[in-house]
């Protein structure tokens, strides 16, 4: 009997042929939590301001590891001494590093499932250890930041590694934001290694530039969007409604392992096996087939959140570089109430106000080394002779508003 062959290729529309390297990533990739992430949108709803972002974090997942194992080709050349268990231990951590991605995530994470994805991503790691005889020992020790050679998980996770090298320019490829494309070819080619820290070669700081504008800009033009910010903020507007009708006993329609988390309160710090089978049974499918089915629900808040996403019809966002007053607020609340009867708690449901936070690149955190022609190594904001690149170190807050763009003449 014939063994399958495990040395794939994915035909990959942005780098051409994607090869899975040996049977163990091979048999990763089949497992059924890796195949979930085909079902799990890599933009969450992006797709209602760009229609093209529809891809997956499968795909990105992918992606990831080919530009780890362009990384490591060229670190190796170099004279970077990197073992072949070392190399499979950073595919390994690459590829499975957004694993415990839950259905839009943030907002899932904001409303139902107190949790952070990385969390669910090392619980499944290790879920998947057990199956393949502890295999990925080394690739959740070099995950967990526990492994000697601190370099490898910078080039997990660090503001220059291979998941910030992929998503951007997948991201940029799908929404067709032109401005989020960079050179991830040039920006893997200068790579080094000195004294155990990732190093930029200094004639790779403009490409870096670009890399960090890139990123500052799909912020604020693709997951900072308005429509793509307000459409999230709804989404866990739902979630939470539904949750809140279940726990007082309403009767809601939705897939079982989405009742089983609305209907729970769980603690992940006590978070076991059979915990992790039922979230990994969730994908974009159970949350956007539930809410076609709320559309006609009973309750006005929920039917009416429900339309908003289905039917693109988003409430008014509103975004200023000044803080939005509670007055403000308030007055469009009272009047909101006036007008439907709602309580407040209910008009809650539908005008609220936030902030959100961009910064392309944080010079207190992992900084981004640039190794010098006279072999100093400096941060980049100091190795730079651009004034950009320190405006893209400063935090920029800005502050929204949301309410609904006609005020519904009563509830029924």
């Amino acid at each position: 009997m014939s063994q399958t062959n495990k040395l794939k290729i994915f035909n990959d529309p942005i780098y051409g042929f994607i090869s899975i390297p040996n049977s163990l990533i091979y048999d990763l990739i089949q497992h059924p939590y890796f195949q979930r992430l085909r079902r799990i949108s890599q933009m969450g709803l992006s797709y209602l301001v760009y229609p093209g972002a529809h891809h997956t974090r499968f795909h990105h997942a992918l992606g990831a590891m080919h530009m780890m194992q362009k990384a490591i080709e060229v670190l190796k050349f170099k004279g970077v001494s990197i073992s072949k268990d070392e190399e499979n231990a950073l595919l390994i951590a690459i590829l499975l590093h957004d694993i415990g991605h839950g259905p839009f995530s943030h907002a899932m994470e904001h409303s139902i499932v107190s949790v952070h994805h990385e969390e669910i991503s090392l619980l499944l790691m290790n879920e998947l250890n057990k199956e393949f005889d502890g295999k990925l020992n080394l690739a959740i020790k070099v995950f967990k930041g526990e492994y000697h050679r601190k370099f490898m998980l910078q080039l997990i996770s660090s503001q220059l590694d291979m998941d910030r090298m992929d998503y951007l320019k997948r991201d940029s490829f799908y929404s067709g934001v032109a401005e989020g494309n960079i050179n991830s070819d040039r920006l893997i080619q200068m790579l080094n290694v000195v004294d155990d820290v990732l190093v930029m070669e200094e004639k790779g700081i403009y490409s870096i530039e670009k890399f960090l504008m890139a990123r500052r800009l799909m912020y604020w033009q693709a997951y900072l969007h308005k429509t793509s910010l307000v459409a999230e903020l709804v989404l866990t507007k739902i979630l939470k409604r539904a949750k809140e009708l279940i726990q007082k006993g309403v009767v809601i329609e939705a897939s079982q392992p989405l009742l089983y988390f609305m209907k729970n309160n769980i603690d992940f710090e006590a978070f076991t096996p059979e915990l992790l089978r039922k979230f990994v049974l969730l994908d974009d499918y159970d949350v956007i087939s539930a809410i076609k089915g709320w559309l006609f629900h009973d309750d006005f808040i929920l039917r009416s959140l429900s339309n908003m996403i289905i039917n693109r019809d988003l409430p008014k966002i509103r975004i200023e570089n000044t803080k939005i007053s509670k007055l403000e607020l308030n007055l469009l609340i009272d009047e909101f109430c006036e007008k439907t009867k709602m309580s407040r708690n209910e008009a809650e449901y539908f005008i609220y106000k936030g902030k959100i936070k961009n910064q392309a690149y944080n010079k207190e955190t992992e900084q981004i080394k640039i190794l010098k022609k006279d072999k100093s190594i400096d941060d980049v904001v100091e190795a730079s002779d651009q004034m950009s690149i320190r405006a893209l170190s400063k935090p920029v807050t800005k502050f929204f508003i949301c309410y609904p763009k006609v005020m519904m003449e009563n509830k029924g």
